[in-house]
């Protein structure tokens, strides 16, 4: 008989070792849960903006040292572009454009005495005493000089409204220079005395001064005005440029500045040293890269200004004022030289007179009256208005002032003359008017001289203003590289030894 071995019958679970009383060998040790039990899971990932941070001392520290290499570039090449726009300004209108634009006024004076030294060739005739000669001098030296004006003038033009204008007038000036030359050579062969030249000189001249006033002058008066663009232009972009640059220096600079004084503090915090020498001259250096830099553009911006303003725009329109004056005084000669147009050239000469300077009045006696009245003005407040109004309010400097005290004595008694001139044709002396003539030229010349001296004073100003100009950014290209070298190198020097002594306490 096969033995059977038997179960043992079920009883209560066996107690763990170490288990209280009662407690089953399957159940966990109270106090404790299912929970307790189970595998640690990680954390969860971080996302979105957390997840691309580093999460290290030493990433942190690379983060920081690379954002503030960045913002360092950024200063420098902001910096460099605002340098370069600065220069270029200077160089447009100190050097380039400028200059060639002040040439191409000086074809409407010279131009305007053309025309003027030809009415003293005729007016003066045989008599004696060589006027002829030294008006047809004049001529000869206008018409050469006005021919290097348009000449540059050509060269000048970038467009091609500017290009025809300037074909124009080469071509219209050879139209003059024909009738002038038939005018000269008919009266070289007739035998007058002064103030009556023959009728068929007369008609030659008025053709050729009609085409100089109704042709010539006007557009070489647009030429200049296109070519004073150019300079406007490039003075509102550069200087604009240059006081945007300098707000983005300001802007990048303290950015990076923050950027040094936060990798100056979590360096302090994590490693427990106070300062950081390196980083604290890096943070010295960029200071004061930012300062000079800032300083810098600004006196490149004044020096703009002053170059433009008070130097280039005040040449032009005191060129402009001689020019003006110089045909003014011709109409007296043609006044003189052609009585069937003599209230016309009356007219024409009130014009012209308060273009210069501008006093109300309805005829030329009452013209003349207000100017003698005086000329006084405070700076800023002028009482009368034209290119002279416009220059009194502009000038603050001494010498300026005085020399425009000067102009408007000077004009005073270029008004009395005219006066006196016309004085005597209205009282039937005419003969006597024409002898006037030499007296008045000389005061004229006076006149003209005191113009040139204000000229003289802001062409002072312009030169003084572009070598401030050309000066303000010598040397920053090389600045700029070696400052970006030794910022960035003290940043490293400063970051270098923290990260080393990171990986050693690892």
């Amino acid at each position: 008989m096969t033995a059977v071995q038997q179960v043992p019958a079920a009883g209560p679970p066996a107690t763990p070792p170490g288990a209280p009383p009662g407690t089953p060998s399957g159940a966990p040790p109270a106090g404790r849960t299912h929970s307790a039990l189970r595998r640690r899971e990680p954390a969860p990932a971080p996302r979105g903006l957390r997840r691309a941070l580093p999460r290290t001392v030493a990433g942190r520290v690379r983060a920081l040292t690379a954002l503030t290499v960045v913002l360092l570039v950024v200063l420098l090449a902001v910096t460099w572009a605002a340098v370069a726009n600065a220069r270029e300004g200077v160089r447009v209108i100190g050097h380039d454009a400028g200059p060639q634009v002040v040439a191409t006024g000086d074809l409407y004076f010279q131009l305007t005495n053309m025309d003027a030294q030809l009415a003293n060739a005729l007016l003066t005739g045989d008599a004696a005493g060589g006027g002829r000669d030294r008006a047809l001098a004049g001529y000869d030296q206008s018409r050469s000089k006005a021919g290097q004006a348009l000449l540059q003038a050509s060269k000048l033009a970038d467009e091609t409204t500017e290009d025809n204008t300037a074909r124009e007038l080469v071509y219209g000036l050879g139209q003059y220079e024909r009738l002038a030359g038939q005018a000269i050579l008919l009266d070289q062969q007739s035998s007058h005395g002064p103030g009556s030249p023959p009728e068929n000189v007369l008609k030659l001249y008025r053709q050729a001064t009609d085409l100089m006033k109704l042709d010539l002058l006007p557009k070489a008066y647009n030429l200049t005005l296109d070519n004073g663009t150019l300079v406007r232009h490039t003075y509102e972009d550069k200087r604009s440029n240059v006081l945007a640059g300098r707000t983005w220096i300001l802007v990048s600079g303290l950015a990076l500045l923050a950027a040094l004084a936060g990798l100056q503090v979590y360096l302090a915090v994590r490693y427990r040293r106070m300062l950081n020498p390196a980083l604290a001259l890096a943070t010295l250096g960029t200071l004061v890269l930012v300062v000079a830099a800032t300083v810098m553009l600004s006196g490149q911006a004044s020096h703009l200004r002053e170059a433009k303003e008070d130097g280039f725009d005040s040449i032009l329109a005191l060129s402009r004022t001689r020019a003006i004056s110089n045909s003014a005084n011709a109409d007296e000669t043609r006044f003189l030289l052609d009585p069937q147009r003599a209230d016309a050239y009356e007219q024409v000469f009130l014009s012209k007179s308060q273009t210069v300077l501008y006093l109300k009045a309805g005829n030329l006696n009452e013209y003349n009256t207000a100017v003698q009245k005086g000329l006084a003005f405070e700076p800023g407040r002028a009482p009368f208005l034209g290119f002279l109004g416009t220059e009194a309010n502009r000038s603050d400097e001494p010498e300026q002032r005085q020399a425009l005290v000067r102009v408007l004595d000077e004009f005073k008694r270029f008004q009395q003359n005219d006066r006196a001139m016309r004085n005597l044709v209205n009282g039937g002396q005419r003969a006597q008017a024409v002898s006037s003539r030499g007296t008045a030229a000389a005061d004229y010349v006076r006149y003209d001289k005191a113009l040139q001296d204000l000229i003289g004073t802001h062409q002072a100003s312009f030169s003084e203003a572009v070598d401030d100009g050309d000066g303000g950014t010598k040397g920053w290209y090389a600045v700029l590289p070696i400052a970006g070298v030794v910022i960035a190198g003290l940043v490293l020097a400063g970051v270098r030894p923290r990260l080393a002594e990171y990986r050693w306490s690892k």
